[in-house]
């Protein structure tokens, strides 16, 4: 089979790909459909997040689902059956784990990050503590969405958003879009957005933003007061963490969900300190695919409507490009390693 393996920095090949020997526990995954997530266009476009560096070809992609090879009684799954799946394998025995950070392990397996290859081939082992069962009738794509919706979850529950609280949203990208859906969900009040590009804010407004616009200065006025009580930024900018301070009033949260390109923030100092914010920093997700799970099959967020573009695994270093280059009308990429859907 092949897989799409990223070299370096703007170097995405299609190339066959051999499989590995099973290991105890795993089951074989044939790969439905997997979502282009913004990390997956950080490693295209840096070469790496931090310190997971590209040392070797290496298969992205972490958002996925899939059909299982086998019967999986344990899980009562028959041969077929859709499954999604939580890309991370904390080692449960660390202080931070014991903590209840699991998303934040420093010995983490992680499908999709460096050293592990992810979903972008046609099949891949994946052990069945990470496969999660799905409500019948649901689709492979929703399935791919329950992990970028469990960020969003993550992000929420950290934001803590107050009943009918005001709040500005900076970047409407899928996270962002997400994170847009579950603040409804959850009983916010007005959310501003701040996105530079129109088609993104398009959406949000669609999906329930009160306003959007492109100018941080804009939404500001819009809260008519000197900024909201509640910022989340989900962009992947430099300037991130510094619009997030100034859309936030004084003694007002701001949560950071972005990655920024070039793994640098900039940032005010005497600006966040005179507004005495509290500053969380939101990476992965706890367990959170039941919520996710619920909201997806009550109704509660559209995370299909998202989807823009739609592409075979041969054409997927183009998807990687037109994303990286900010091309009109992109927001989520799907890649279907075994066909269309």
């Amino acid at each position: 089979m092949e897989a799409l393996f990223l070299h370096k920095a703007f170097d995405a090949r299609v190339a066959p790909f051999n499989l590995r020997g099973r290991h105890e526990g795993e089951h074989l995954i044939k790969v439905a459909a997997v979502g282009l997530c913004g990390s997956d266009l950080h490693y295209y476009k840096d070469g790496g997040i931090g310190a997971a560096k590209i040392t070797r070809p290496f298969v992205l992609g972490h958002e996925f689902a899939g059909w299982v090879e086998e019967d999986l009684p344990a899980l009562g799954l028959k041969r077929g059956s859709l499954v999604a799946v939580d890309p991370n394998k904390a080692c449960g025995q660390c202080p931070h784990c014991e903590a209840g950070f699991e998303n934040l392990c420093p010995k983490v397996e992680f499908i999709g990050a460096p050293p592990f290859d992810g979903a972008m081939t046609g099949h891949l082992w994946v052990p069945e503590s990470q496969i999660v069962c799905i409500p019948e009738g649901m689709s492979a794509v929703e399935a791919v969405m329950l992990e970028p919706l469990g960020v969003a979850i993550h992000a929420v529950d950290l934001a803590k958003p107050r009943l009918l609280e005001t709040i500005i949203l900076l970047g409407c990208g899928p996270v962002g879009l997400l994170i847009l859906e579950v603040l409804k969900a959850s009983g916010a009040g007005d959310i501003f957005v701040v996105e530079p590009l129109e088609h993104r804010r398009a959406m949000a407004l669609k999906l329930g933003a009160r306003n959007a616009s492109a100018s941080l200065h804009e939404a500001v006025a819009w809260t008519g007061t000197s900024g909201a009580p509640l910022v989340i930024e989900a962009t992947n900018s430099a300037d991130g963490m510094r619009d997030a301070v100034l859309a936030a009033r004084i003694g007002g949260r701001v949560v950071l969900v972005g990655i920024p390109d070039g793994d640098i923030y900039t940032l005010p100092a005497a600006e966040a300190r005179r507004r005495g914010l509290k500053i969380k920093f939101s990476r992965r997700m706890g367990h959170v695919y039941p919520r996710a799970i619920e909201l997806v099959s009550r109704g509660l967020v559209d995370v299909k409507s998202m989807i823009s573009h739609r592409f075979e695994l041969k054409d997927a270093p183009r998807a990687f490009q037109l994303h990286a280059d900010n091309a009109p009308g992109m927001i989520k990429s799907m890649i279907f390693p075994n066909g269309r859907e």
